[in-house]
């Protein structure tokens, strides 16, 4: 599977990666970790923010965590296929357009991935020129085409983004409207450790302070409501890297 996607003619992986806080986001969904980086650099080089899931589980969780321009997936993984999580996030009403990878090119396959409901279906090895050629024709589709991105859903937690309103166990839990930007961030963001810097670039628009604990204060404020008094934790420290949101 080494040579599942050949870069030598359409991009060059070197290089320094572009600020990417502004950029198209997809979310790739590869558990060869060799395809799944080259993947992810050379779309990063191409001005294009990658999230990245190493499984189909985890893949099918981020997609209903975040909205995304294309949503990228292998057929054939652990835990939850190409083909599976695609019929899934459908029958939930999710329309982010979705582009299968697979080694399989019986036309069985490729008919079975249209079925679920995918948008396009690229066969390995392939080119990165024609994979980034469909995923800018994916991202083009008219936004109402995309999945209208009205909640945001983690484990037991609910956050309704038209009414503000935060649910957890189905128990309405209020929150000030910088404790909801904070959770608003962390369930765009799960399973992945942001910093504190980043906690207030991208959720306040300041910059980070080392002399001041506003950031513990109000994950701490956080806390208090979404998981004191609740068995399983989701917000989570990481030792001087910043915080997690997981189960467990």
């Amino acid at each position: 599977m080494d040579h599942c996607l050949n870069t030598k003619s359409g991009t060059d992986l070197s290089g320094s990666v572009p600020n990417l806080a502004t950029l198209m986001r997809i979310l790739l969904i590869e558990d060869e970790p060799k395809l799944a980086r080259s993947i992810k650099k050379g779309l990063e080089e191409h001005q294009i923010a990658v999230d990245f899931a190493p499984d189909g589980l985890l893949g099918k969780r981020m997609s209903q965590s975040s909205g995304y321009a294309v949503i990228i997936s292998d057929v054939v993984m652990p835990g939850m296929n190409g083909i599976d999580l695609t019929r899934q996030i459908r029958d939930e009403g999710n329309r982010t357009p979705v582009l299968l990878l697979t080694a399989l090119g019986q036309m069985d396959d490729k008919v079975a991935g249209f079925d679920a409901g995918a948008d396009d279906y690229l066969t390995k090895p392939f080119e990165f020129r024609e994979l980034l050629l469909r995923v800018h024709a994916l991202a083009r589709r008219p936004v109402d085409s995309y999945q209208a991105l009205l909640e945001l859903r983690f484990a037991d937690v609910i956050m309704d983004l038209q009414t503000r309103e935060f649910y957890r166990a189905e128990r309405k839990i209020p929150l000030t409207p910088k404790e909801f930007a904070l959770m608003e961030y962390f369930l765009k963001n799960p399973m992945r450790v942001i910093s504190k810097q980043e906690i207030s670039e991208k959720v306040w628009n300041l910059d980070f302070d080392t002399g001041t604990n506003v950031i513990e204060v109000y994950v701490n404020f956080l806390r208090k409501k979404v998981d004191r008094d609740f068995d399983t934790k989701l917000i989570h420290t990481q030792f001087k890297n910043g915080y997690i949101l997981k189960e467990g």
